[in-house]
């Protein structure tokens, strides 16, 4: 399908994983139970958090019910979507639909950046300044932590959104993905893209490096913090709790910089990576923020008595524990 003097495509149409009906199946039934597990483990998070009037006043937990949030969003962009198509194999998407897909993976995304960094200096400040950490954390700075969070979210995802519409399309309109995103829809464009590909890795270069930089300074401190003055018991856990932390980081992180650093190549795993940080990571973040917190399990198991009685929620949290392992 080719348009002619057109710049605007009416739509796309999203090649998704494979053309074959049983190795679709099998990915709907896979990321289904994904998807399901997600959305049950942050909308917990949020239960928990606001049935337990303590956590309000608590900038951990304040801040881990903005992340359960923004999982939500993260992981349900598009994946309700892929799992219709991987079903009906109806794969069009309008062109407002593409660019909707892309508003929100950035802006969930970006926001999601910033707020990882801030729970790392949560963390830093509870553990090497306890002492500060009222005055550090007060309710005051995390509502401007979030606000910042959303902010930088919703000027990252401007941009993005700024150049997609602007994409002079002119030739296939075939999406190497099942969802629509920047690196994707440059390779359809039907001029030469050196300038918006520069601009583009510049705006996601700076704000996943400043993010992974000030996470990894906030760990390793934590970690030196701990090592000179901890007992060896406390040290382990703590590397145990900041090795898990880094592996997730490592997961949302990584392949996003592999994809949106090289928007010229185009690798048959980039839909593969593309899985990590739209799926997995939601899936992950509860257990290694909250689920391995004696609190946060000890609110879950509390909410199960009081309101949901048909939740398993020991059950859960061991099929959970078992899943990162």
């Amino acid at each position: 399908m080719a348009w002619e003097n057109k710049t605007k495509p009416n739509d796309f149409i999203l090649l998704g994983f494979s053309q074959s009906w049983e190795v679709r199946l099998v990915l709907f039934i896979i990321f289904l139970l994904l998807y399901m597990a997600t959305l049950f483990s942050n909308i917990l998070v949020l239960l928990a958090i606001f049935q337990e009037p303590r956590f309000y006043n608590s900038p951990m937990f304040f801040l881990l019910g903005h992340l359960a949030f923004l999982d939500l969003g993260i992981a349900s962009f598009a994946m309700p979507r892929a799992l219709v198509d991987l079903i009906t194999q109806r794969q069009i998407i309008s062109f407002q639909g593409c660019m909707a897909q892309i508003f929100f993976l950035h802006l969930f995304g970006g926001s999601e950046m910033l707020l990882l960094m801030f729970m790392a200096y949560d963390r830093y400040v509870a553990i090497c300044y306890p002492l500060h950490y009222a005055s550090c954390m007060s309710r005051r700075h995390c509502i401007g932590f979030v606000l910042i969070a959303w902010l930088f979210g919703l000027l990252h995802t401007s941009v993005q959104l700024g150049f997609a519409v602007n994409i002079p399309f002119c030739g296939s309109n075939h999406v190497d993905s099942f969802f629509c995103d920047m690196p994707l829809l440059i390779k359809l464009a039907c001029k030469n893209t050196y300038l918006l590909e520069v601009t583009m890795v510049v705006n996601n270069g700076i704000l996943t490096l400043a993010s992974l930089g000030a996470l990894l300074l906030s760990y390793g401190l934590i970690l030196y913090t701990i090592c000179s003055q901890g007992t060896s018991g406390g040290t382990s856990k703590a590397i145990s709790t900041c090795t898990s932390h880094l592996i997730v980081v490592a997961m949302y992180f990584g392949p996003i910089m592999f994809i949106y650093f090289q928007p010229n190549n185009h690798f048959i795993f980039d839909k593969v990576l593309s899985v990590f940080y739209t799926s997995i990571t939601p899936f992950m973040n509860p257990t290694v923020y909250a689920l391995k917190n004696k609190e946060m399990k000890a609110a879950m198991r509390r909410l199960q008595s009081q309101h949901l009685k048909w939740i398993k929620v020991d059950n859960f949290l061991s099929v959970m524990r078992m899943s990162v392992m």
